[in-house]
């Protein structure tokens, strides 16, 4: 009990003495200790819940509820202001409609909203807080270095807000911690309104009209989830008489299908599903270790986290089988958008929304395979998601470009963060990682059960492929000899990277034992089976590893006294290893560049195809559970 309140409480605490801290100097130490303690206290949690299954906790501390419920009516009145003040009567309505609804269960509910266990843990709830308590302040400490960086570019375009937006990071990690730890409904649905804020006042960071458009757009789509969750909790509470976790999911599937939807809808936009993904899209705009607090261990983390909570009622129900495709057309359609775009954080957010459309795939099917693939690919997402996002924000402020055609020979201008580029993109596709492993779980899980969702995944897949492939052909093509751009990278901005490039690898060598020590107790709680990959397959594996770990060896004296040579350009180069005499006497010069197939695979066609199709799919949905 006591490390669950911590890692709520103390996030929120160090938030504040970061509020408070206006000198770079002081707020450097202030981050780096609060993130130590973070860390070591999810890693403490990991010790001291081992091996035990779940463990309830009534948590009830004096006047709680009504501290959320003004905190909740605060947030309101925030957005409401935001929304007057930039003209958007969307965000009042929506705004309004949800204060309306909790204000009816309050109201109506006359004292009844009593929780027997408020928090809780298991397995499940365990690795989330390690991504979150890992992964989350890893980007807080990156965020130092690469801030004071980002405010030296954009000295006179956007005001230094720092100390606010340390702030929001950490009340970000707060509020996760709620989330994954919630057994109470109303406590995980304001843990989940904070995340939306938060997110909101962070993507719109730049204040200029882009960010500001892009911020309404997250915080519109994610009002729009959250009217859903709170239906989804006024439904439970007078028609179940429950507002409890655990009593949902152990009451069966007979009476609570259409709360569980609306609350997977709200998972549905929280994780960018189509037709909502435009919201993750648009938070590119945000400072990079926005985009990697967003899209790899957090903010979209929570909506898969919620639909994977229900996994078991989902299963060989209709509405299952619906969110089920609305995550294969999202993982096929993002894969193919990814396809098309030569921007390497639009790569990645449509990647991202292509790997959670695969977890909701997951979590659709409702399979102890199928959630067991799930989880595993929560834990290698986040990881080398993560750690491409952090890179891609150190090679944009020294190239002065995010484009992947800039990036060629970046393995001699930047060998260390091109090594590292590398092992985050293996990462995502490439035997022995993680990535690749979920995905071949994901396809034995759906081959008895439902081939045709196979088809999505194998498409996607190949998708993925081509993608990946260009980005890493692209960073190891020299043309010409180019000078180092890495001595200027702050420590701050190594350390995470190291240990992301550190953790991305080892979490491969040690997955049997993430797997046979957290995933296998929580689905042997829930469904009574576990996975067995065989010890052949483990083997295997560990023996690809062992060849991986060597790959970054090669690359150790790259960058020192190394000899570009000229390219053979038919024997007749003009100055320049990329400059030839061409026949008729003309100086040309050697170009090397990827297909993107943008005019046959253009992404407002595919992007309106997608959202049409995931919308239908959702309608029927609901048409049927009414």
């Amino acid at each position: 009990m006591f490390w669950l309140g911590f890692l709520i409480i103390f996030p929120l605490a160090a938030g504040l003495i970061l509020l408070a801290v206006k000198n770079d100097l002081l707020r450097t130490p202030v981050v780096k200790l609060s993130a130590a303690v973070i860390c070591a206290a999810s890693i403490a949690l990991l010790v001291k819940s081992y091996p035990s299954g779940p463990v309830y906790f009534p948590a009830e501390f004096p006047g709680a509820d009504r501290i959320m419920f003004a905190v909740e009516l605060a947030i309101a009145g925030y957005i409401v202001f935001c929304a007057i003040k930039f003209k958007r009567p969307l965000t009042l309505v929506l705004i309004g409609l949800q204060t309306l609804a909790m204000l009816l269960l309050e109201f109506t509910a006359k004292g009844k909203l009593h929780a027997e266990h408020n928090l809780f843990i298991d397995n499940f709830s365990v690795i989330m807080a390690l991504i979150i308590g890992i992964v989350g302040t890893l980007i807080c400490v990156y965020a130092i270095g690469y801030m004071r960086d980002f405010h030296e570019h954009f000295r006179k375009e956007v005001t230094d807000r720092r100390r606010s937006f340390f702030f929001i990071n950490f009340v970000f990690l707060s509020a996760m911690f709620g989330i994954v730890f919630s057994n109470n409904l109303l406590w995980l649905y304001f843990f989940w309104e904070i995340t939306t804020v938060c997110s909101f006042v962070l993507i719109g960071y730049k204040k200029n009209g882009e960010s500001i458009r892009n911020s309404f757009l997250a915080l519109d789509l994610n009002l729009l989830g959250g009217l859903a969750f709170a239906a989804g909790i006024i439904y439970l509470h007078f028609h179940s008489g429950t507002i409890e976790l655990d009593k949902v999911l152990s009451m069966g599937k007979a009476g609570v299908l259409l709360p569980v939807a609306l609350l997977c809808f709200a998972g549905m936009v929280k994780s960018a599903q189509l037709p909502f993904s435009p919201w993750l899209t648009g938070a590119m705009v945000a400072p990079t270790p926005v985009s990697a607090l967003l899209h790899s261990s957090t903010m979209v983390k929570a909506g898969v986290y919620l639909i994977l909570r229900f996994s078991l009622l989902l299963q060989g129900t209709f509405c299952g089988i619906m969110i089920a495709f609305v995550g294969g057309t999202t993982f096929l359609v993002a894969s193919f958008i990814a396809m098309t775009a030569s921007d390497a954080k639009k790569v990645l957010a449509y990647s991202t929304i292509a790997n959670l459309g695969l977890i909701v795939l997951c979590a659709g099917v409702g399979t102890y395979e199928a959630v067991w693939a799930a989880i595993l690919l929560i834990i290698f997402h986040a990881l080398a998601k993560c750690l491409l996002f952090l890179c891609v924000g150190v090679v944009e402020h020294k190239i002065h470009s995010r484009d992947i055609e800039d990036m060629s020979g970046l393995v001699v201008s930047m060998p260390r963060m091109s090594v590292m580029m590398q092992i985050g993109i293996a990462g995502m596709f490439l035997a022995p990682f993680g990535m690749l492993i979920s995905k071949w779980a994901v396809l034995r899980a759906l081959v008895d059960y439902n081939p045709l969702l196979a088809i999505f995944v194998v498409f996607g897949g190949a998708a993925t492929l081509f993608f990946w492939v260009k980005w890493m052909g692209k960073l190891i093509t020299v043309m010409e000899p180019k000078t180092g751009q890495e001595e200027t990278v702050s420590r701050s901005e190594w350390v995470p990277l190291y240990s992301l490039s550190f953790l991305t690898i080892a979490i491969c060598g040690l997955f049997p034992a993430v797997s046979h020590g957290l995933i296998d107790p929580y689905i042997k709680v829930i469904y009574g089976k576990v996975v067995s990959m065989g010890q052949g397959n483990i083997t295997i594996m560990l023996i690809m590893l062992g060849m991986v770990c060597l790959f970054p060896l090669s690359f150790i004296n790259l960058g020192k006294k190394v000899k570009v040579a000229d390219s053979y350009l038919g024997g007749a180069n003009a100055g320049s290893s990329i400059r030839f005499q061409g026949a008729l006497g003309q100086v040309k010069e050697a170009q090397m560049q990827n297909y993107y197939l943008g005019k046959h695979d253009a992404e407002v066609h595919l992007l309106k195809f997608g959202s049409f199709a995931c919308a239908g799919l959702i309608l029927i949905m609901f048409i049927i559970l009414r």
